[in-house]
């Protein structure tokens, strides 16, 4: 039974697109070579018809240049190639859904924040005695005591560490900081140079000051950390957070990323079913596998 014969107008009409697209398509590889007539015309069979449907349904799901990659790998024999490529994708797709699930926790790790510590317990390790602290620690002194601790002391300056002015809630320092996450000042330090958190400094002495938008940012981080996730990838996120002002406006774009990634793996499907068609077409001993072989590829179109 002779095989059907189409023209390029036909197989472009299905999908919208020009002659010279179809062209371009065979010259790519996306399909296999095409017939000639006596007078040197193109001829395509629905084997062609095929190749482009499952060109197209692989698009969305994999990319311009991998679905390429994939329909020549197919139409040059070598399909165990494609599978590797398809592979390929729906192993980036995983690591996408991973990455937002690691994202999401950290998110809800972010929230219910700790209530922000009492302004005098912001550098200190201990808390200031109470004036008549009698503890068995130190002794009252007594007034004219001249013993040889020195004169009585002087009343109480804020150590360097502490900041000057009035307090505001939720600030920190490096040390109190790293302590709350467990992790080394260091390690605070090293992210700052990776921008991953931007505390400012305080004017007088140079320490570093943490708002509560910075701490914000230090957790998150730490969490990303423990995902096994690099600083480089771990920045990007944390511009997307300050950008929006918050972790809950980015909500909406995590939403809409869940949402891309669902749609990204339904194409991925869709594109699988159409290439296992062609395959079959092409596995018919009615379709030629090889193509090429009743065509000089160096003939000119």
């Amino acid at each position: 039974m002779p095989r059907e014969r189409l023209r390029p107008v036909d197989l472009a009409r299905e999908h919208g697109l020009s002659t010279q697209a179809i062209r371009n398509y065979e010259q790519a590889g996306i399909l296999p070579p095409a017939g000639r007539t006596p007078h040197g015309y193109r001829v395509y069979t629905r084997l062609h018809a095929g190749a482009l449907r499952a060109f197209a349904a692989l698009l969305p799901g994999h990319g311009h240049q991998r679905a390429t990659s994939i329909m020549r790998a197919v139409n040059l024999g070598a399909v165990e190639d494609a599978m590797i490529l398809i592979d390929e994708s729906h192993t980036q797709l995983l690591d996408d859904r991973r990455t937002l699930l690691a994202v999401e926790r950290a998110l809800r790790d972010l929230s219910p924040e700790r209530p922000p510590r009492a302004p005098h317990d912001l550098s200190s390790e201990r808390p200031p005695r109470a004036p008549h602290d009698l503890s068995p620690e130190r002794p009252p002194r007594m007034p004219h005591d001249l013993s040889p601790a020195g004169p009585p002391r002087a009343p109480h300056q804020p150590s360097p560490a502490e900041p000057h002015g009035p307090h505001e809630p939720g600030v920190t320092f490096i040390g109190p900081l790293a302590r709350r996450l467990g992790i080394r000042p260091a390690t605070l330090r090293k992210w700052e140079r990776a921008g991953l958190v931007r505390p400012h400094r305080d004017p007088r002495t140079g320490y570093r000051v943490y708002t509560a938008a910075d701490v914000r940012d230090a957790r998150l981080a730490h969490q990303l950390r423990r995902g096994g996730y690099l600083l480089e990838q771990i920045a990007p996120l944390l511009e997307q957070v300050r950008a929006a002002g918050g972790v809950e406006p980015l909500e909406a774009a995590l939403s809409d990323w869940r949402d891309r990634l669902a749609t990204r793996g339904r194409a991925m499907l869709r594109g699988a079913a159409e290439l296992d068609a062609y395959l079959r077409g092409r596995d018919t001993p009615e379709s030629p596998q090889h193509a090429a072989a009743r065509t000089d590829p160096a003939r000119p179109a």
